[in-house]
C-alpha cells in the first residue's frame, strides 16, 4: 500500500477501524498519494483524506459504474494490460440481453424461482457448456462462495476480437452496460456533486498505468450488502480496466476487521466450504469422489485448479489418516453433504420454528452483533441446549434472563425451556497458535500467560470434546459412527491441563509424506494416492523443512521491502497474487519504477523481489498444445493462472448468481425508486419469508413514507463488534459509555431532536433508544430532486457488561446476498422520533402500529421483481435457439 499512488478507501472508516494498518496510508501519502474516502459519513478516515465523498448507504456501484464509464468513454484503460490479461476482447453469445435492454434484469432470468438460467451468458462457442446452472440450489448453498479463489469452469479457448470493436465483446458490452453512469446519473442517485465525481475519476485514471499504480480498499461497509458481491466486482472491474491488479502499489485490499478473520475464511467456519475453498459436496450433485473432485477442477480446463484431486485427496489423509486409502475413495462417504441452506440465518428461523435442538456458539454474539437480533434471542429461547464459549458472560448466554424480551413478555424466564452451558474460553495471549490477517499472513503467537481457573483454548476444547465422543462410541457397530472412530484424532499434549500441541495442528495444516511423516515443502508436492496428508492445500509451505515458517520475525532492517522473511503468507509465501501481471507480456517490468517480478532469460526462469505466481521455468513465449489442461494448458502470459481462461474477468460468464456485469440495484429497503431501472432490487437476493421477518416496504409498494429515513451502522475504535471484550474493560467504557445516534443539524431541527438528549429509532422490527450527538459529520443529501436524511450508529451495545444500550442490530431485517448469504446490514429504513421508547407489551404495540401503517401484514408478500421484463427475460433463454449460432 506504501507504493500506491492513489488509494480509494470506500465502504470502510480505515482510520478508526484498522488502525494499525492505516499506518501505511499515512506513508503513502507522505510519499506523494493521493486518498479519497468515501462514505455515508465523515470520519477520522475522512479528516485525513485529501477528499471526501458523501454518498447515499447502499449505492456504491452507482459511483464505481461512473467511473468504469469515465474510463471507458475517454479510452483512458492500461490498454496492452486490458489486452494481454483479462477477457476484454472475448466475444459473448447473441443469445445475452443485458439490464439496459431488460429494465434491469439480465437474459434468463426465472421469476418462478428468482434466479437466472446463466446459459445465455456465455462465451461464444461455450453455449452448450451447461455446468451448475441451477442458480437457484446454488443460492441455497452460497455457491459462489467457493469461487472467490477461482472461476467458475470455462474451456480455455475462447473467441476473442483483439481490435475490441466486435459489438459482443466483453469490451463493448461494458461500454454499453455503464453507459448511462454519467456523472449526472451518480449524482442524482448517490448524492454525490459532480464535481466531487469527475475530481476522483481523474485522480485514480491519471495515477494507473505503466508507471503509476492506485489501491481500492474495503471492508464491511461493502460486503454486508444484498448486493455486496458485485460491489467488490465493480471496484475489481476499475482495478483491472486500470492494470492495478498483481502489481505494488494496487490490488482490491479487503480489510479484516479481527486478527484472523481471513484465516476463519481459509480454514473455514462456513458450512459450505473445506480447508483451501474446496467446496462442501451436496448430496444429490456430487455423490461419489470422483464426481466432487470433477466439479471442482472441471476436466480440459486449464489452470492451477486442475491439481484439485491431490488437494481432496490429502485433505482426507489428514482427516482419517490410515483409514483413508484409495480403494475406498479416502472415506468420501464420511463427509457431510449439504442439502440445503445450512447458514446462520436460515438456522436460527429453524429454532424459532423448533427444527433445531442445540448450537453452538464461539467467538460470536449474535443477540448483539447479528441483524435482527430479536429472531437470534427467540430462537436461542427454543432450544433444548445451548452452548457458550466466551471471555465473558455475553447477552448470548443471559438472554433468558436479560433481553429486551423479558420486558415485553416475549421470552418468560421461568419458561424458557433452553439449558445454557456457558465454558470460559482463553484470550489470544491465553494461548499459542497462528493468526491469518488481511494480507495472507500467517504469524505465530507465543501464549504469553496461562489462562485463569476453568478457562480453555478451542484447541483444547475440541480436541477433548472429540476423545471424549469417541470414547463414548468406542463399542459401537453402527456405520453412521465410523466418521467419527476412524479420525485421525491423535494430536500430542502438554501440561497439566493436556493442551494439544498447536505447532502439531500447524503442521498437519502444511501436510506432509504419509510414510516418512517428512513436512511437505509446498502445494505441487500433495499426491493424489493417499502418500500425503495436508490439512490445508493453500496453507502447505508454511512449515517446510520441519520450521515453524509462521514463527519468523525477521526485521525489515535486514531484508528488502517485500519482507519474505516476516511470518508466512500463503500461497507459497507469496505477498501479492496474481503478480505475472507487475510484468508485460514478454515478461519485462511495465516500468522501472513499479518493477516486482520479472523473466529472466538467462537463467530461463521468473525472478524479481516476491515469490512469482507462476510456474518458475515457465517462459513469456510458451504456448500450450492443443487439448492441454490443468497448468499445462496456461500460457506464458495467462496471469490470472487460477481463472478457467488465465484472465481476469471484467465479465462473469457463469458462477455470479445475480449477473455477469454489477448492476445499481437499490437495498432492500430504501425510501426512493431506482433512478435507473424499473427493477427496484437485486431480483436473486435471498428472502426469508417467516412472520418474524417482516420487511419494511419500498418502492414501488405504498407506504414507504412510514419509514422516510436511512441509517446505517458501524464500529468505534473503542469498542469491538458486539461489545463483549470492550464494554467490560473499564477504560474503554469510559470512553464511549452509551449507545449515541448522529444525526444532522438539520434533520435534528425536523423531527425536534435535542444535542444529548434522546431518541428513539423505528423499524418494523424493532425499537431502539439512544443518546443524540447532532453533527456536521452527516449531511442531507440531495437525491432524486429530493432530501434524504441518513443517521448512523455504532453496534455494540447490549444488556451486559460496565456499560450497556439497545442493540442495533435490532433494526435490521434479514435480507442476503444470493452469492454468499451475507446479511444485509449495512444500511436499512427507520423512522426517527424524540424522547425515549416505550417499554414493556407498549414497546410491541408501537411496532404494531407501524406494521399496521405500513401494510406489514402476516400474509404481505415483498415483491421481487419489480419491472414487467421478467417474462422477456425468461424468453430469451428458454425460448431462443441454443445451438450456438451466430457470428463469431
Amino acid at each position: 500500500m506504501i507504493n500506491a499512488d492513489v488509494i480509494v478507501i470506500q465502504g470502510s472508516n480505515m482510520a478508526e477501524a484498522h488502525p494499525v494498518g492505516f499506518q501505511w496510508v499515512m506513508e503513502a501519502k507522505k510519499r506523494g498519494a493521493k486518498v479519497f474516502h468515501v462514505d455515508p459519513r465523515f470520519t477520522r478516515t475522512s479528516a485525513l483524506a485529501d477528499t471526501y465523498l458523501p454518498i447515499r448507504a447502499g449505492t456504491d456501484i452507482a459511483l464505481l459504474g461512473g467511473v468504469v464509464r469515465y474510463i471507458l468513454e475517454n479510452e483512458l484503460d492500461f490498454r496492452e494490460y486490458v489486452l494481454a490479461y483479462t477477457n476484454a476482447a472475448t466475444i459473448i453469445t447473441d443469445q445475452f440481453a443485458d439490464t439496459e435492454d431488460l429494465d434491469g434484469l439480465f437474459s434468463g432470468y426465472d421469476p418462478e424461482r428468482n434466479s437466472y438460467d446463466q446459459g445465455s451468458w456465455k462465451y461464444q462457442g461455450h453455449e452448450q457448456q451447461r455446468e451448475s446452472e441451477d442458480t437457484a440450489k446454488e443460492r441455497e448453498t452460497a455457491a459462489p462462495l467457493r469461487h472467490e479463489s477461482h472461476g467458475m469452469p470455462v474451456a480455455g479457448t475462447t473467441q476473442r476480437d483483439e481490435t475490441l470493436q466486435h459489438p459482443r465483446c466483453v469490451y463493448q458490452i461494458l461500454k454499453r452496460h455503464f453507459s448511462r453512469y454519467t456523472p449526472e446519473m451518480v449524482a442524482r442517485i448517490c448524492g454525490i456533486p459532480v464535481e466531487k465525481f469527475e475530481e476522483l475519476a481523474r485522480a485514480w485514471t491519471e495515477n494507473s498505468g505503466r508507471e503509476r499504480t492506485g489501491a481500492l480498499v474495503y471492508s464491511v461497509g461493502w460486503t454486508q450488502h444484498s448486493v455486496g458481491v458485485q460491489y467488490i466486482r465493480t471496484g475489481a472491474i476499475i482495478q483491472t480496466l486500470l492494470g492495478n491488479m498483481g502489481r505494488p502499489g494496487g490490488g482490491v485490499l479487503a480489510l479484516r476487521g479481527h486478527a484472523s478473520i481471513q484465516g476463519s475464511t481459509d480454514i473455514p467456519t462456513l458450512f459450505n466450504l473445506l480447508p483451501g475453498y474446496l467446496p462442501m459436496p451436496h448430496h444429490a450433485d456430487h455423490p461419489t469422489f470422483d464426481e466432487w473432485v470433477d466439479s471442482i477442477r472441471h476436466p480440459g480446463q486449464k489452470g492451477f485448479w486442475g491439481n484439485s484431486r491431490a488437494f481432496a485427496a490429502s485433505l482426507l489423509k489428514a482427516y482419517w489418516g490410515d483409514a483413508a486409502t484409495p480403494e475406498n475413495d479416502f472415506c468420501y462417504g464420511y463427509l457431510p453433504r449439504m442439502t440445503g441452506d445450512h447458514g446462520t440465518y436460515q438456522q436460527v428461523l429453524n429454532m424459532i420454528d423448533g427444527k433445531v435442538k442445540g448450537y453452538f456458539l464461539l467467538g460470536q454474539n449474535p443477540a448483539v452483533g447479528s441483524a435482527h437480533g430479536r429472531a437470534q434471542r427467540l430462537g436461542m429461547a427454543n432450544l433444548d441446549w445451548l452452548v457458550v464459549r466466551d471471555l465473558f458472560m455475553i447477552e448470548s448466554a443471559t438472554f433468558w434472563r436479560n433481553s429486551p424480551e423479558i420486558a415485553t413478555g416475549e421470552i418468560v424466564t421461568e419458561e424458557c425451556r433452553t439449558e445454557v452451558f456457558f465454558l470460559p474460553a482463553a484470550s489470544h495471549v491465553e494461548k499459542e497458535g497462528t493468526f491469518t490477517q488481511t494480507q495472507r499472513l500467517l504469524q505465530w503467537r507465543e501464549k504469553a500467560v496461562e489462562p485463569p481457573g476453568d478457562c480453555r483454548s478451542e484447541l483444547w476444547f475440541f480436541y477433548h470434546l472429540g476423545r471424549k465422543l469417541r470414547e463414548k462410541l468406542a463399542g459401537s457397530t453402527k456405520p453412521r459412527d465410523r466418521a467419527l472412530l476412524d479420525l485421525a484424532w491423535d494430536y500430542p499434549t502438554h501440561g497439566p491441563e493436556a493442551e494439544p500441541s498447536a505447532e502439531a495442528v500447524l503442521k498437519e495444516i502444511n501436510g506432509y509424506e504419509v510414510a516418512t511423516g517428512r513436512p511437505l515443502g509446498g502445494f505441487p508436492e500433495a499426491k493424489d494416492d493417499g502418500s500425503t496428508a495436508v490439512g490445508c492445500w493453500i496453507y502447505s509451505g508454511v512449515y517446510a523443512d520441519g520450521v515453524n515458517q509462521a514463527a519468523r520475525r525477521k526485521s525489515r532492517h535486514e531484508q528488502d521491502w517485500v519482507a519474505a522473511e516476516w511470518g508466512w503468507a500463503w500461497p507459497a509465501n507469496r505477498r501479492i497474487l496474481y503478480n505475472r501481471a507487475s510484468a508485460d507480456p514478454e515478461g519485462r517490468p511495465w516500468s522501472e519504477r513499479k518493477k516486482y517480478v520479472w523473466w529472466d532469460p538467462d537463467q530461463g526462469a521468473w525472478t524479481g523481489y516476491d515469490v512469482p505466481d507462476f510456474e518458475k521455468t515457465k517462459p513469456p513465449s510458451y504456448r500450450p498444445p492443443d487439448g492441454a489442461s490443468g497448468t499445462a494448458g496456461l500460457a506464458g502470459d495467462d496471469a490470472f493462472v487460477m481463472q478457467g481462461d488465465g484472465k481476469a474477468w471484467l465479465y462473469a460468464p457463469t458462477g455470479v448468481l445475480d449477473g455477469p456485469l454489477p448492476t445499481h440495484y437499490e437495498p432492500a429497503e430504501s425510501p426512493l425508486r431506482n433512478p435507473l431501472y424499473g427493477q427496484q432490487a437485486n431480483p436473486t437476493r435471498k428472502v426469508y419469508t417467516h412472520p418474524v421477518n417482516r420487511m419494511n416496504p419500498s418502492p414501488p409498494e405504498p407506504h414507504s413514507q412510514v419509514f422516510p429515513y436511512v441509517f446505517t451502522v458501524s464500529r468505534l475504535t473503542e469498542h469491538h463488534t458486539a461489545g463483549g471484550m470492550s464494554r467490560t474493560v473499564p477504560r474503554l467504557a469510559e470512553l464511549q459509555p452509551a449507545l449515541f445516534v448522529e444525526v444532522s443539524p438539520e434533520l435534528a431541527a425536523e423531527v425536534g431532536l435535542a444535542h444529548l438528549g434522546w431518541a428513539h429509532l423505528v423499524s418494523g422490527r424493532a425499537v431502539i433508544e439512544a443518546r443524540v450527538l447532532v453533527t456536521d459529520r452527516l449531511t442531507p443529501l440531495r437525491v432524486d430532486g429530493r432530501t434524504i436524511h441518513q443517521v448512523w450508529l455504532p453496534y455494540h451495545f447490549g444488556s451486559e457488561g460496565l456499560v450497556t444500550g439497545d442493540t442495533v442490530n435490532d433494526l435490521f431485517g434479514i435480507t442476503l446476498d444470493p452469492n454468499v448469504l451475507i446479511q444485509e446490514s449495512k444500511v436499512g429504513t427507520c423512522d426517527v422520533r424524540p424522547g425515549r421508547r416505550p417499554t414493556g407489551p407498549a414497546l410491541l404495540d408501537l411496532v404494531a402500529d407501524y406494521q399496521r401503517r405500513a401494510g406489514m401484514t402476516p400474509d404481505r408478500t415483498v415483491p421481487i421483481v419489480t419491472t414487467g421484463a421478467a417474462g422477456e427475460a425468461h424468453e430469451r433463454t428458454t425460448g431462443g435457439a441454443r445451438d450456438g449460432s451466430g457470428d463469431a
